[in-house]
C-alpha cells in the first residue's frame, strides 16, 4: 500500500468521525442538552462532596494545621521581638 493511500484511508476515517459526530449532534434537543447539562453538574457535585467527605473522614484539615500551620506560627512568633520585665528598672517611690 502507498503513501499516499494511507493518508487518504486516515483522512477519510477523521472526515468520517467528523460527520458522524456532527450527525449526533443534530439529532439531541433541548431536553438532551439539558439532561447532558444536569448530568455534569450531578458528576461535579459528586466529586466536590467525595473531596469533602476525604477530608473530614480523615481529618485533612486538623493535620494540616497542626504539620503546617502550626510550625510557621510558632517559627514566626519565637522570633518576634519582646520586651524584658527583668531589664526594667524598679522604682519605690519613697515618702
Amino acid at each position: 500500500m502507498s503513501v499516499k493511500k494511507k493518508i487518504l484511508k486516515a483522512a477519510l476515517r477523521k472526515e468520517a468521525k467528523r460527520i458522524k459526530k456532527a450527525a449526533r449532534r443534530r439529532h439531541c434537543g433541548i431536553g438532551c442538552r439539558v439532561l447532558r447539562l444536569f448530568g455534569k453538574l450531578i458528576a461535579l457535585l459528586a466529586t466536590v462532596y467525595a473531596a469533602l467527605f476525604a477530608v473530614f473522614f480523615f481529618d485533612l484539615d486538623g493535620k494540616l494545621l497542626y504539620y503546617v500551620v502550626e510550625p510557621l506560627l510558632v517559627r514566626h512568633y519565637d522570633r518576634m521581638e519582646r520586651k524584658n520585665p527583668l531589664e526594667m528598672p524598679y522604682e519605690m517611690k519613697s515618702e
